[in-house]
């Protein structure tokens, strides 16, 4: 794996399900040096994600925009991208001339999409707008009174509507309302206002099996609890049955779940089961997506370090719990003592300290692309490379978008 650094962004539809990705490749090589070629940019996204790394590692079944500029819009290479899979997004520096609008027309009829990035309304984008089939809207652009003129101005033409850098669950909402169908940004990742929210009480459950196996109690008493939750008995059964889990045979009960997989995988199973119970989000939820892999990819990163087992699955803990807060009506600060956790897991949680809490700020970095901040942060990371982060990366998505399969069979 050459130093590629890949940045994905989440694009989340009206019922927050991920229907897509935005992929941005770059190269890491020569002290952080910036690709500023557009066409090479985008050139090396083709080159990896579609062929070396395989569409399916990194998008799954979703689809995937990939930034255009006029120079690779007019060039053949863009006719090796799977237009079944791929979003042709037009940058704003692409004008609308007579040449890129007929370009435009034939990549249409090859059955390409088309989406218009960072607009802004202007009267020569017309020929475009006939064309495209998405407008983005970056919303730090606009105040609240020009963006409800611009969506008044494209209603005109039938596009759908995608809002960028939506930071809150508020922004979201007022996109929704204004018709907007389309989301990308990490608002789904933000905890709630804990007063508006109830604690449910089968989260409280799963938190309690939770401290039971980090205190490595009876068997008979993780049962129990379980008992009483027959939901949480069938989310875990879906979840261990997956190809991701591994178990070379199907299991029926939690019985056999703790006997096959041992208390750490089970440990592992309940992180997971967290994500996958509020019945208002679809399965799989953005967050389970995004809990998995940062898990994943932490125990990955720790392998590479060539730490214990017992410290890969710290890491993976980790990560999946980095996101639990959003979750559950309660302060991060007392879910952790709830849990009992170990002090340095703890530190890393609750103020990003200590090596697993610097490897959490690493794989926190990749999911906003920063390619100075992550190169920064690599440097205290224990002798990992870029190369290691990216292979990681891409493991650990493939090993979310199982999850997310196993979940819809």
């Amino acid at each position: 794996m050459r130093d590629v650094y890949l940045g994905r962004q989440p694009i989340l539809d009206r019922a927050q399900r991920v229907v897509a990705y935005e992929l941005l490749f770059r190269a890491g090589d020569s002290g952080g040096a910036q690709v500023t070629d557009d066409v090479q940019a985008t050139a090396s996204v083709i080159q990896h994600a579609f062929g070396e790394l395989g569409v399916s590692t990194v998008l799954g079944g979703q689809l995937g925009f990939i930034n255009i500029s006029t120079e690779l819009l007019l060039s053949d290479l863009i006719e090796l991208l799977p237009k079944q899979q791929v979003v042709l997004e037009l940058l704003e520096t692409v004008a609308a001339s007579d040449a890129v609008v007929e370009r435009c027309h034939a990549l249409k009829q090859q059955g390409f999409r088309l989406a218009l990035d960072d607009f802004v309304y202007d009267d020569s984008f017309h020929p475009l707008l006939e064309l495209a089939d998405i407008v983005k809207v970056d919303l730090l652009q606009h105040t609240p009174a020009t963006l409800d003129a611009l969506v008044g101005q494209l209603r005109n033409w039938p596009v759908r509507l995608l809002a960028e850098k939506v930071d809150s669950a508020e922004q979201a909402e007022r996109c929704r309302a204004l018709g907007f169908e389309l989301f990308q940004g990490y608002y789904f990742a933000r905890p709630s206002v804990l007063a508006t929210k109830r604690a449910d009480p089968t989260q409280l459950a799963l938190t309690q099996l939770l401290g039971l196996v980090l205190r490595d109690a009876d068997t008979a008493q993780i049962e129990q609890v379980f008992k009483h939750h027959p939901n949480l008995t069938y989310n875990l059964m879906r979840l261990v049955n997956s190809v991701a889990c591994g178990a070379r045979r199907t299991l029926s009960s939690v019985s056999q779940a703790i006997l096959v997989l041992g208390r750490m995988q089970l440990q592992r199973w309940l992180q997971l089961l967290l994500f996958t119970l509020d019945s208002r989000m679809p399965y799989p939820s953005p967050l389970l997506l995004l809990a998995a892999t940062r898990g994943k990819m932490m125990e990955l990163l720790a392998q590479a370090q060539q730490r214990s087992t017992d410290y890969g699955e710290q890491a993976f803990m980790a990560g999946i719990l980095s996101l639990i807060d959003v979750l559950i009506d309660k302060p991060l600060a007392d879910i952790v003592a709830e849990l009992n956790l170990a002090p340095h897991v703890a530190a890393a949680l609750l103020r990003r300290e200590g090596e697993l809490g610097a490897l959490l700020q690493l794989v926190e970095s990749v999911e906003h692309p920063d390619l100075a901040r992550t190169l920064a942060l690599l440097q205290g990371a224990g002798g990992l490379t870029l190369a290691a982060l990216t292979r990681a990366q891409l493991d650990a998505m493939h090993w979310a978008h199982q999850i997310a399969e196993a979940g819809t069979e």
